[in-house]
């Protein structure tokens, strides 16, 4: 099939996609937002507003003044670690999955994730050594809904844009893909993101 020959790469996000990280990162934030400054948001407005951002978005949104952002922003992280330490499993199925995928195809993992945090996740669920490279916050200065980390990635796989399929969940993260002009395929969680479905996008 003509389609199937055009891509050569696949370019997974994160959170929602290849790992369920959304209620991770909102107990972190809570966690250091409650011990800093005594106030928690709900998880209706973490999905609806905040969901799928980088944690100095997250407070630029807040309206956390400057001088306070450090301590909540490293304790945000510390939690998050912790959490996926405590919470995180082997996924078989995603592993059996990118195995699969690995054998045609370049994976790249592409996030608004912190780099350490990125590694972990994917450490911990059994997926680090499928992937050619990861592109994190710290590789772009303008992150998701951007296509900064996808343009990127193609670049450092020296590809097209028509070679390349986006895999995204998040609204913020569909908007960068698209932006990026490669084929996109919208999942609604990291249960939608199967062989079988991925191989229908090939």
């Amino acid at each position: 099939m003509e389609q199937d020959k055009m891509i050569k790469a696949i370019l997974f996000d994160l959170d929602g996609v290849l790992v369920d990280a959304c209620t991770w990162h909102y107990h972190s934030l809570n966690d250091a937002l409650k011990h800093f400054k005594g106030f928690e948001i709900s998880y209706s407005d973490h999905l609806d507003n905040y969901n799928g951002l980088p944690t100095s978005v997250k407070l630029d949104i807040l309206k956390i003044p400057e001088q306070e952002r450090h301590n909540i922003w490293k304790m945000k992280q510390d939690r998050t670690l912790y959490n996926i330490n405590k919470y995180g499993v082997i996924d078989r199925y995603k592993k059996r999955m990118l195995a699969t995928l690995k054998e045609k195809y370049k994976l790249v993992c592409v996030t608004n994730s912190i780099r350490e945090t990125a590694i972990q996740m994917l450490k911990v669920t059994g997926q680090l050594s499928f992937f050619d490279f990861i592109i994190t916050n710290e590789d772009v200065i303008n992150n998701k809904p951007h296509p900064d980390c996808y343009l990127l990635a193609m670049k450092k796989l020296n590809l097209s844009k028509q070679e390349c399929l986006i895999i995204e969940d998040s609204p913020k993260g569909r908007q960068a893909a698209y932006a990026s002009g490669a084929r996109v395929m919208e999942v609604i969680d990291v249960y939608d993101v199967t062989l079988h479905n991925v191989r229908r996008e090939l």
